[in-house]
């Protein structure tokens, strides 16, 4: 018959070492969730605003109040003849160009359109043939930043008519054609608007998803956090463990 006393059963025993590192990092990681989904709130509230912005506001005003990258606007306009072709550009594995047009709208500065990629021919002798539909058009997109070369890199274009091929196209070398030019470029929100090519962009990374994928693995950690502090905090009793601890 076995000893009573062989037996052994788990006891909750206290350990401030174990608490006290709970206690610090629970209510930092609880608090960091909770920042999280306080942001993705706001995120969502600022597209909001934004959408309906872009409905009510004419391209000059919200050129003048300033453009927030990722900020949804409305133009109407036309295209120019004024095309670049920023090189270095592929879609799953494919070397390509994404194409920038001047569009004038008719209010407000002129702005570059990015209008998505565009497959590169074979050869590097050869560039990928480019138009834009003509007359009034309504074109949506989002603002973005000028495709700004690293540092130490040659921005130049090639010398010539009209595509150019460029490795970057800041600001500065988009205005030598039109001094009057938006602060930003704009994307085009998808490949059925006017002169779109491939225009499937990557989704924004800091818009309300990722703010709720944040706040998740917080609060993972958090529970997490708890789980190991209650297992931890169990110990083992009885005759084998006593005799095990002297």
């Amino acid at each position: 018959m076995p000893d009573p006393g062989s037996f052994t059963r788990r006891q909750w025993r206290f350990d401030w070492r174990i608490l006290l590192f709970a206690g610090l990092f629970l209510p930092l990681l609880v608090g960091l969730g909770i920042w999280q989904l306080q942001r993705a709130e706001e995120k969502q509230q600022q597209l909001l605003q934004w959408e309906q912005q872009a409905e009510s506001l004419d391209w000059s005003r919200q050129e003048a109040r300033g453009l927030s990258n990722g900020r949804p606007v409305t133009l109407l306009g036309r295209y120019s003849d004024l095309t670049w072709l920023l090189d270095n550009r592929t879609r799953e594995g494919i070397p390509g160009y994404e194409v920038l047009t001047m569009f004038y709208p008719d209010e407000g500065p002129a702005v570059v359109v990015n209008r998505g990629w565009i497959q590169a021919p074979r050869t590097r002798d050869r560039l990928p043939g480019v138009d834009a539909p003509r007359g009034l058009l309504e074109i949506r997109g989002r603002v973005a930043e000028f495709p700004e070369p690293p540092v130490l890199a040659d921005s130049e274009a090639q010398e010539g008519g009209w595509p150019r091929r460029v490795q970057a196209l800041p600001r500065s070398q988009a205005a030598e054609q039109e001094p009057a030019l938006a602060s930003k470029v704009v994307r085009l929100s998808g490949s059925e608007q006017p002169g779109a090519y491939r225009a499937d962009w990557e989704p924004d990374r800091m818009g309300p998803q990722t703010h709720y994928g944040y706040a998740l693995q917080w609060f993972s950690l958090a529970i997490a956090l708890v789980i190991l502090t209650v297992v931890a905090s169990y110990r083992k009793t009885g005759a084998n463990n006593d005799n095990d601890n002297g």
